[in-house]
């Protein structure tokens, strides 16, 4: 059995840029995550607010360069971060 590689952390607050989407409109932005879901990362991006599909992006943290696909994290955040 191959051990899923687990992302344990918040998400809200960080900021991150977007490497790969399927909607190319997306590439490239860069913005400061204010809300998660399940399937959603909401981020503020300059005035405005964007809602992403975890499952259609990869993503870099700004902070520390780690890169996540977003179907790693397909979980509600405090699922994740409890490691159910």
């Amino acid at each position: 059995m191959v051990k899923k590689k687990i992302f344990p952390y918040e998400l809200i607050g960080e900021k991150i840029e977007i490497l790969h989407s399927k909607n190319k409109s997306n590439l490239g932005i860069k913005g400061k995550v204010i809300d998660e879901t399940k399937m959603t990362l909401k981020i503020k991006w300059g005035e405005k607010v964007k809602t992403l599909l975890k499952n259609n992006i990869t993503f870099k943290i700004v902070r520390n360069e780690q890169i996540i696909t977003g179907q790693e994290i397909m979980k509600r955040p405090e699922e994740r971060i409890k490691g159910k």
